[in-house]
Formats: C-alpha cells, sequence, structure tokens
C-alpha cells in the first residue's frame, strides 16, 4: 500500500488492496447496468460513482491501515449529491434519489424530508453526527479535488427522480429501486475484489439468465408424464384443460396486473407457471417470481417445481425461504458444497431465473429501508410475480401493498399476479390506492369464465348452522370419532387442545398446528397422507395452518364459524381429487364458549370478517362457496365496514412523512413480537442435542439459526413475570457475546414439555402462544 494511493478495502488474500478509484467506476457502471432503462438510470450511475467519496478523507485512509475508528465515510457523497451544479455553473436538480441511497449505504434509507436532508451539511453533522461518528473528512472540496486527480469527475445526471414529490408509495419505491443498484453493486464489487486473486478481482458468475423455451419444454414434457400417471376424473381433467388454455390467451396480454379465479383442484400452480413462462417469452421479461405465503405451504409448492425442471442442466429454481437449504451443512464445520454456496450467492440478490419465496420475503423487502433486504429490489423489474393465495394478504396492509405492486409493474415492466379461490375485492380500492400510486388498482381476470370453472369443479356441500345452534366439545368429539376419516379446524390452539383432551383415547388422532415444530407438522401431513391413501382411520384437529394450499383430501371437513374465505379454504381439503360418489361434506358449527370470559378467535381483523360471513348468512341464507360473486360481495362488505384504507394509522402517517426507517418498522406481515423456541422434538432428537449443546456452550450464528428453524416453534414474547421465562426457556448464547433475545431452548421440567401430538406445553395459565 502507498500513501500517495486511495483505497476503498484493504488487502485480499493475494495481499492486493483496493483502489477507491477502480472501486467507485466500477460501482456507477453496475448500477447503472441494473437500472436497466428507468429513466434514473444515470442518476444510479452518479450514485455508484459518488457512494465512498468520504473514504478520500485522511482518515479514512488510516482506518484502512487500523490506526482510526468510528468514522462517517458516506454523508459527504449525499450532500454532493443535494448540492449538485451543472458544467455552466447553473444548479441543476438536486439528486435527491441518489443522496439517500449514498446515506442509506450503510445504515439504511434515513427518512426523506427537507429537515432531515439539511442534517447533512458537513459542518452540521461533523459536529453534531446522530450515530456519534466523526467525518472522515468534512471539507468536501478536498475530497473531491481528490477524486479528480484520480480520474473521476462526477458528471451531474442528466434525470433525477422526484423523490420528494408525488404519490408516496411510487415515488419512495423509486428511491428503493435506485438504493439496490447501488448496495448491489457495492456488495458485488467489494466481494470480487476479495475473492481476487493476483490476477485481479474476481466477479461472481452471474445467475443462470431465463431460457423461457428450455423452460416450457421442461413443463409441457412433465405435464405429459403426468397425465400419463394416474388416471384424473373427467370433469377435473376438462377443468384443468380449460385453466391451461385460459392461461395461455392471457399470457398473450400486454405487461400489468391479473388476477387468476380458480377454484381448488383445477391445476391452478402449474398453470400459472405456464402463463408466466408464455408470458415471459412474448415480453422478453427476464424472471418468474413464485411467492407463497406460509411455510406450511412452501414445500410442497417447491417439491412441484423441482420435478418439473428435475432435467435441467442448471438450477433453475432459486428457494429463498428460512427452511431452504436446512439439513444440508455439515454439522462439523461451515464449509459446504460449491452448488450450495452458489445457491447462498444468488438468495443474496434473486439474480435466478425462477425464484421461490414467501410473501414475507417479498413484501417486507418492498417496505425496507436495510441493504440487505433491498439489494435484490432491482430484479424484480421486468419480471412475472405470482402471488399464490392471495387472500392471505392481510387488510391493514392491502392498499399501500397494492400501491407498491401497482407502480412496479406500471414503471418497471412487471406482470403481478394474484391468484386464489378466493378473489378479494381489490379492485374497489383503486381509488385509495391510486393516492399512493398513479395506476391504482384494475387488474384484469385470466380466466373469465371462472363461474363455469368453479361449477365443474364442485365438490362439496356445506352445511351451514342455525344462527343460535352451538357445538360443546364433548358432544363434537364423540361426533368425530364415529367417522373414521374427518378433518376438524378450527380457530386457535386452545380449542384445538380442548377437542384433543375430549379425544385422548380414540384412534387415529392426529393434531396440526404450530405448536408443532416444522419438522414435526411435515411428519404429521406426511402420515395422515399415508393414512387416508390407506384407508386408515385418521381424525386430524387442526387449527387454520391447514387450509391454505395443503395438499390434502379428506371425505369430511368440520370447520369452526370463520371468515368466508378461511370456510373456503377448508372446504378445498374436502373431496379434492373428486373420488367421491357424492360431494363431500363440509360442516360448519359455533363453538360453544363463554364468549365474555375468552376471546374466540386470533385477531379482531379476524372477528370482523366471522362477523361478515354471519351477516350475510341472516341476509341471504345459505352462501354458496362455490360462485364466485358470493366473494365479490362478502369482500365489498367487509371493506365497507373496516375501510382498509384508513386502518394503521402509524404506518400511513410514517408513508405520509416518507419516513423509511418507521415505514420498515411498522410493516410486518408476521407479530415480530415473538421469540423462537428450540424444541426437542423425538423425531429428530440427534439434531435438537447438537443445537442445544451449541447453543448453550458455543454460541449461535446464522448457521446454526438455519439449521434450527425446521426444531423451532414461535412464542408471543412472554412478559419477563411469567413462569414460562422462568421454567422453561433458556436463552442461547450468542457467538459474539451476549444472550441472544430471540432464541431460546426449551427446559423440559413440571409444566413445561414437547409432547409428540400436542407439540409445545407450557406452564398453566401461560398464554403465550400465537394463534
Amino acid at each position: 500500500m502507498s500513501k500517495a494511493d486511495f483505497y476503498a478495502h484493504s488487502a485480499n488474500d493475494a495481499q492486493a488492496w483496493h483502489r477507491l478509484k477502480d472501486h467507485l467506476a466500477s460501482v456507477g457502471q453496475l448500477s447503472a447496468q441494473f437500472a436497466g432503462s428507468a429513466d434514473w438510470r444515470d442518476e444510479a450511475r452518479f450514485a455508484g460513482e459518488a457512494h465512498d467519496l468520504g473514504k478520500y478523507g485522511d482518515r479514512f485512509q488510516a482506518r484502512l491501515r487500523g490506526e482510526d475508528a468510528g468514522l462517517d465515510h458516506w454523508s459527504q457523497g449525499a450532500w454532493m449529491a443535494l448540492n449538485l451544479r451543472a458544467a455552466d455553473g447553473n444548479a441543476p436538480t438536486p439528486a435527491i434519489g441518489a443522496a439517500l441511497a449514498i446515506e442509506g449505504h450503510h445504515i439504511g434509507l434515513q427518512p426523506a424530508n427537507t429537515e432531515m436532508l439539511r442534517r447533512l451539511k458537513p459542518s452540521q453533522i461533523a459536529t453534531n453526527h446522530p450515530l456519534r461518528l466523526a467525518l472522515s473528512d468534512p471539507d468536501i472540496d478536498r475530497l473531491l479535488n481528490r477524486a479528480r486527480s484520480d480520474g473521476l469527475r462526477f458528471a451531474p445526471p442528466t434525470k433525477t427522480m422526484a423523490a420528494l414529490g408525488g404519490p408516496a408509495i411510487a415515488r419512495m419505491l423509486d428511491v428503493r429501486m435506485l438504493f439496490s443498484c447501488l448496495v448491489d453493486a457495492d456488495f458485488l464489487d467489494t466481494e470480487a475484489h476479495f475473492q481476487g486473486d493476483a490476477q485481479g478481482k474476481r466477479p461472481r458468475g452471474r445467475g443462470p439468465a431465463l431460457d423461457p423455451a428450455s423452460a416450457i419444454q421442461s413443463l409441457d414434457s412433465f405435464m405429459q408424464r403426468l397425465s400419463a400417471g394416474k388416471p384424473t376424473d373427467v370433469s377435473v381433467a376438462k377443468a384443468r384443460q380449460a385453466l391451461w388454455e385460459s392461461m395461455m390467451v392471457a399470457a398473450r396480454s400486454y405487461v400489468g396486473l391479473f388476477t387468476v379465479t380458480a377454484p381448488t383442484g383445477s391445476g391452478k400452480t402449474l398453470a400459472m407457471l405456464k402463463f408466466a413462462l408464455e408470458h415471459a417469452a412474448r415480453h422478453q421479461l427476464k424472471r418468474v417470481i413464485i411467492v407463497v405465503p406460509f411455510l406450511t405451504v412452501i414445500e410442497q409448492t417447491a417439491s412441484v417445481y423441482r420435478s418439473v425442471f428435475a432435467e435441467a442442466a442448471q438450477q433453475v429454481v432459486l428457494e429463498h425461504h428460512s427452511l431452504a437449504g436446512l439439513g444440508r451443512e455439515s454439522s462439523a464445520s461451515d464449509a459446504v458444497d460449491p452448488a450450495e454456496r452458489q445457491r447462498r450467492l444468488l438468495a443474496e440478490n434473486w439474480d435466478a431465473p425462477i425464484v421461490l419465496t414467501t410473501n414475507v420475503q417479498l413484501l417486507e423487502s418492498l417496505f425496507s429501508n436495510r441493504p440487505s433486504a433491498c439489494r435484490k429490489l432491482h430484479h424484480l423489474m421486468e419480471s412475472v410475480i405470482l402471488f399464490d393465495e392471495a387472500q392471505s394478504l392481510p387488510r391493514d396492509l392491502a392498499v399501500p401493498t397494492l400501491a407498491a405492486l401497482s407502480h412496479l409493474s406500471a414503471h418497471y415492466r412487471s406482470t403481478v399476479v394474484f391468484a386464489t379461490a378466493t378473489q378479494p375485492a381489490f379492485a374497489s380500492l383503486h381509488g385509495a390506492v391510486e393516492k399512493l400510486a398513479p395506476a391504482g388498482w384494475q387488474p384484469r381476470e385470466a380466466v373469465p369464465d371462472h363461474p363455469a370453472l368453479f361449477q365443474s369443479l364442485r365438490r362439496v356441500k356445506v352445511q351451514w348452522p342455525k344462527a343460535a345452534e352451538q357445538r360443546d366439545w364433548s358432544d363434537l368429539a364423540r361426533t368425530l370419532e364415529t367417522e373414521p376419516q374427518v378433518l376438524c379446524i378450527v380457530n386457535l390452539k386452545r380449542h384445538a387442545l380442548a377437542l384433543l383432551a375430549e379425544l385422548s383415547e380414540s384412534e387415529g388422532i392426529r393434531h396440526l398446528s404450530t405448536n408443532l415444530c416444522p419438522a414435526h407438522r411435515q411428519a404429521v401431513m406426511a402420515r395422515v397422507r399415508d393414512d387416508l391413501k390407506q384407508g386408515k382411520d385418521c381424525r386430524l384437529i387442526s387449527t387454520q395452518c391447514v387450509e391454505a394450499g395443503v395438499d390434502v383430501d379428506f371425505p369430511l371437513v368440520y370447520r369452526a364459524m370463520a371468515p368466508l374465505e378461511a370456510i373456503a379454504q377448508a372446504a378445498g381439503r374436502c373431496n379434492r381429487e373428486g373420488r367421491l360418489a357424492e360431494l363431500g361434506r363440509v360442516i360448519i358449527f359455533n363453538p360453544d364458549e363463554d364468549v365474555a370470559a375468552r376471546r374466540l378467535y386470533p385477531t379482531q381483523a379476524y372477528y370482523q370478517a366471522t362477523e361478515v360471513t354471519r351477516t350475510m348468512l341472516i341476509d341471504e341464507g345459505d352462501l354458496d362457496i362455490g360462485e364466485p360473486e358470493v366473494f365479490t360481495r362478502y369482500y365489498r362488505r367487509l371493506y365497507h365496514l373496516t375501510h382498509p384504507e384508513t386502518e394503521n394509522k402509524p404506518l400511513n402517517e410514517a408513508i405520509k412523512a416518507h419516513d423509511f426507517p418507521e415505514i420498515a418498522r411498522l410493516y410486518r406481515l408476521i407479530n415480530q413480537n415473538a421469540i423462537q423456541v428450540l424444541v426437542p422434538w423425538s423425531g429428530q432428537l440427534d439434531l435438537f442435542e447438537e443445537l442445544e449443546r451449541e447453543a448453550i456452550e458455543d454460541g449461535i450464528d446464522g448457521r446454526w439459526m438455519r439449521r434450527a428453524q425446521l426444531l423451532a416453534v414461535n412464542l408471543y414474547r412472554p412478559a419477563r413475570g411469567q413462569a414460562a421465562w422462568q421454567a422453561c426457556l433458556i436463552p442461547a448464547q450468542q457467538k459474539r457475546g451476549g444472550e441472544s433475545q430471540d432464541w431460546y431452548v426449551l427446559e423440559q421440567s413440571t409444566g413445561a414439555r414437547y409432547d409428540d401430538t400436542l407439540g409445545l406445553i407450557l406452564p398453566d395459565g401461560e398464554q403465550v402462544y400465537i394463534a
């Protein structure tokens, strides 16, 4: 290292230092490349070139030599972006998007308001830094002179985004997209340096490009093998062919927003993939992203797609979710095979032709302010994004979510598809969405003749309860005991446990809820499917976790009164394959409990939706869940009652204020006030004991957490005085020191244990289960 040179990063294993001018030029070039045809492409280039301007400071160079610390090297470039001067001396529009991205590339996107941006002024931030850091150099002129002497010019962008003007969600998504381009470029160029050798930087290989023609050939071949396999009911085969043909026609439509309204059992999962590949081929789109709501569904979907592309020459489907790749690592070391390492690298930025992920992973990233979460967002441009089970989108997040997806589609050439058998009436929220993103929400239905499709696949008859009719658990248990194969779905874990207690002496009892760890749930469902196939007694008591997309087929389903979409999803687990000579039976019941004493539903939103269902039963009589128009009326009533555009006031206020950190904190699909507990399920005791020892003796890290997910149960965070903390939850130690606040190990004791049927049992009186 020469003191006459300026560096971005210290020496790699080849003892080569990373020259700052090379890093800034490379990141600028990559950022512009990632921006594609976006009208702010030139601003992305500028952000890349200016993001590390502060590294030209003497103190930062000293830091690289281990002689200084606690420095801010990003605020100088951000301030320069806010005070650009054109070549003729006139001031062009400030590059606010670039300024926010540069400021946030280490600390996350910060609030985008005039007051916060003024604080970036070097003379002010040098004396009152919000993070108590020191500027690497407060003299921007000195930094610019050094950069120019190094050959950099920082040409002002020809066009900049209006980051603080216009509809809030649209403008903020533009900033996040630019931010994504910058941070991914920065990560990749830095990684290339540290992976470098004597010949120089070694950039990682790009992920394989989507080859729609080859992927379509794989899918068509798979469908031929499937049709040549087990015989399919004639009406089912006709319905699936009709859906397939509708999706082929829809694929020829222009890029935009679509709904796919199709009944359970119609082959929606594969038909959606066919649409996506044909649509991508027609419009030269770059990737397909499949989004599912729950981890209980994703392994099933992943298995289907793995089968489709099993003979592909290269990895086609990238799974990015918390259970992906678990158990594939060596327990003795962090070493993984090259294919696994490549999968993890691609998961960082979704550089893959087909990505399978969850609502949480994609949607929370769209509203995040963190570099690691936003890094992949630019790869949503020019993509087909398929949301399966679209009804699962929380109502209080619906309007901002629809606005973000609308802007993504309208401005970044992405097609967004909402597929479900119970299509929410989101189009009725168009006006509210339009205030946040100009295009609003006006999707096209990909299956125009879907009412006929529902009629052709009518598989069940629903028996509704009389208004005052109630069933207590003992009475219900005696009824279930007379049925050899039956699924009973209740609304709360507490209800499931009460019913199981009444059935404790019965044969073929199975239990499914999130009291069971994921590995245990997978084992239960495998056993259930085997029992059903072999005609054995099987009485499955479950919470609603069995409903969305779980492939299981009972002749009879009992369902506690619930929102209409939940009842329809429950019905999708009955006579699913149409094997019964008559229609399957779905029986709805009202649990007999003291409503004044204890809640009957997991959330207030769930209760409100259930009450809309009850009101419709009173007003209209028995509801036909095989009629899509019933759901349109149901959702319109629900939205009229609850006004989704006004729900979640704190989030709405944060959006109006362009407060990126607060939005990231408030936009949550899953309750974040939760902990994860490692449990000793007998099916994987060896893994539990290994993880337990590491958690207590060695400390946990990311690798440990990935492995532990399969044996983890989520709980609401108990209050400090609750016995659950003191008796049975042992905090895991962190490798970097201290106790984890999020991971615990179950210590089995009096009143606390892990049961092979019931799952996690805590001391009496502890109300910390997530329903």
